[in-house]
C-alpha cells in the first residue's frame, strides 16, 4: 500500500455500502466459489475448537457463523457479529434461528464496538477489510487489538494481489473497475493485509495466499501478543 491508495476517494461510504449489500442479499453466497478455500484455511488455522468467544465483523448471510457454531466452536462458546446491512442481518438471523449462543447486531458504521477490553478470543473478518479505506483498516485492527484477550487470534481473509499471471491480469482489471465505480465490485479491491499488521503488536502465526479461478485470496491468523490491560 502506498500514499496514493491511502488518499484515493473510491472507497464506499457506510450508506453506499449498506445499499450495495442490501441489494446483493443472498447472492453474496455465490462468492463462495472463490472464497471457499480461503475460508476453509481460516477456519482450520483459527483454532476455533478452543475459543470461548468469537467476534465477527461483517457476518453477511451468516454462513461462516453457522459453520463455526455447528461444527467447530465448543458447545458453550458464544458468537457476536456486526454488519451494516439490515438485509444481511435478516438473512443471517434466519440462518442462525434456534442457535441461542449467537448475537447479531446491525451497526451504524462506527468502528468502535460496544464491548469491553479483552472480552473475545477470536476476531474474524472474512472479505471485509478489502472493502475499507486504509485508515479504516487501521481503526479495525486497533479495535481488534483492544477486544482480543492476550493470546487471542485475529483471523482474516481478503482479496489480495494476483499470484499467477492470469490473476495479476485480473487484479489490474479489478482495480480499474474499482477506481471507476467501486460498487461494480462490491466496493472491494485487492490488498496486502500484512502491510497493516506490521505497524501493530501482532505476531503472525499463519499467512498463505491461494488462487481460485484467477482470484487470489490472502489468509492471515495473527496472535494478539499484548493483553489490553498491559497497554493501559
Amino acid at each position: 500500500m502506498n500514499q496514493t491508495e491511502r488518499s484515493r476517494s473510491s472507497y464506499l461510504t457506510v450508506a453506499q455500502t449498506r445499499r450495495v449489500y442490501d441489494r446483493i442479499g443472498r447472492i453474496q453466497d455465490l462468492q463462495a466459489f472463490y472464497e471457499h478455500r480461503a475460508v476453509a484455511r481460516l477456519v482450520a488455522c483459527g483454532d476455533f475448537e478452543h475459543a470461548g468467544s468469537v467476534f465477527e465483523l461483517g457476518y453477511g448471510t451468516g454462513a461462516l457463523a453457522k459453520r463455526l457454531l455447528t461444527r467447530h466452536l465448543p458447545v458453550d462458546a458464544r458468537y457476536t457479529g456486526v454488519d451494516v446491512s439490515p438485509r444481511m442481518h435478516e438473512l443471517a438471523r434466519r440462518r442462525l434461528q434456534g442457535i441461542s449462543r449467537s448475537e447479531l447486531l446491525v451497526s451504524d458504521g462506527s468502528l468502535r464496538f460496544p464491548f469491553g477490553d479483552a472480552v473475545f478470543d477470536r476476531f474474524v473478518a472474512a472479505y471485509v477489510l478489502d472493502l475499507l479505506s486504509p485508515d479504516h483498516i487501521d481503526l479495525v485492527l486497533a479495535e481488534a487489538h483492544r477486544l482480543l484477550a492476550g493470546g487471542g487470534l485475529l483471523c482474516l481473509a481478503n482479496l489480495t494481489e494476483g499470484a499467477t499471471r492470469p490473476a495479476r491480469l485480473l487484479t489490474r482489471i479489478w482495480r480499474t473497475l474499482w477506481s471507476l465505480h467501486p460498487a461494480l465490485v462490491g466496493g472491494c479491491r485487492p490488498i496486502t493485509i500484512t502491510d497493516y499488521l506490521d505497524r501493530m503488536s501482532w505476531s503472525i502465526r499463519h499467512h498463505t495466499r491461494g488462487t481460485t479461478l484467477a482470484i487470489t485470496s490472502e489468509v492471515v491468523v495473527a496472535i494478539n501478543s499484548t493483553p489490553a490491560d498491559a497497554r493501559r
